[in-house]
């Protein structure tokens, strides 16, 4: 299978960034994360750019989380450090962008594109698409400190524990009532909603805008404990390693707790 591409176009002073693998619902390969992070660095110093769209190819995800094969090559808690330290480093250069962000959801958002999404400004979904984190039913691994702080502070903290620990998908109508979405539209009407979004926010001054994200950015992250030593734990664990290679084989994962 492909390893995908993140695409990026222009119409005006409005981006557009594509993650573009639909046979894989779009799930993240290192090459596309390391596409992501330089089409990040070149908006970032782009002041002509008013507003940036995030979507997936093919209607049907987002992003349906980060391609779990690579994950076979991992053989300590200093791996999932690693990984996670680079996640970071992508998840924040979205985070950080000037301009205002809108994430067009279609489908599946899991896992890693649901961190994508929450590091986007305003979000759009269409009725079927689902929003979760299953890792304690597929891989038991965790996410960094940056990444709960971002879902606690983008569903609640009670709805991000079941997302969590149930492991439950959220549907796009219970992340609208929670304030995750901006709103649920239609299928054929997603690109209208887009140009209606992107056309309101180009006009609106981009400074006051800019350091708003940044000051609502500095609120979420400031003060966050260290996390490494939960990460270790998690990725230097013998279920880590039975739910990669689980759900590679499309089995049953057998947790043992060690």
């Amino acid at each position: 299978m492909s390893d995908g591409e993140v695409r990026v176009t222009r119409n005006e002073n409005v981006v557009t960034v594509l993650f573009d693998r639909p046979a894989a619902r779009n799930a993240m390969t290192w090459q596309m994360y390391q596409q992501l992070g330089e089409a990040c660095a070149r908006l970032r110093s782009d002041d002509s750019v008013r507003a940036v769209v995030m979507r997936g190819a093919g209607g049907k995800a987002f992003i349906a989380g980060t391609d779990i094969a690579q994950f076979k090559t991992f053989s300590s808690g200093e791996d999932g450090i690693g990984y996670e330290v680079k996640m970071e480093g992508y998840l924040a250069a979205v985070e950080a962008l000037p301009m205002p962000t809108l994430a067009v959801i279609e489908g599946f958002c899991i896992g890693g594109g649901l961190a994508i999404a929450a590091c986007c400004d305003l979000r759009i979904a269409t009725p079927g698409s689902r929003f979760g984190v299953p890792i304690a039913r597929t891989l038991g691994n965790c996410l960094s400190m940056a990444n709960y702080a971002r879902l606690v502070g983008a569903l609640g903290a009670s709805r991000t524990k079941r997302v969590l620990l149930l492991a439950e998908n959220l549907a796009a109508e219970e992340a609208l009532a929670g304030g995750f979405l901006t709103e649920v539209v239609a299928p054929e009407a997603i690109d209208a909603k887009i140009a209606e979004i992107t056309g309101r926010l180009v006009k609106h001054a981009p400074i006051t805008m800019r350091v708003s994200k940044e000051a609502m950015r500095r609120l979420l992250l400031a003060g966050l404990p260290d996390g490494d030593d939960l990460v270790r734990e998690c990725y230097g664990s013998e279920d880590f390693r039975t739910g990669v290679n689980a759900f590679v084989e499309k089995k049953e994962p057998q947790w043992r707790g060690r």
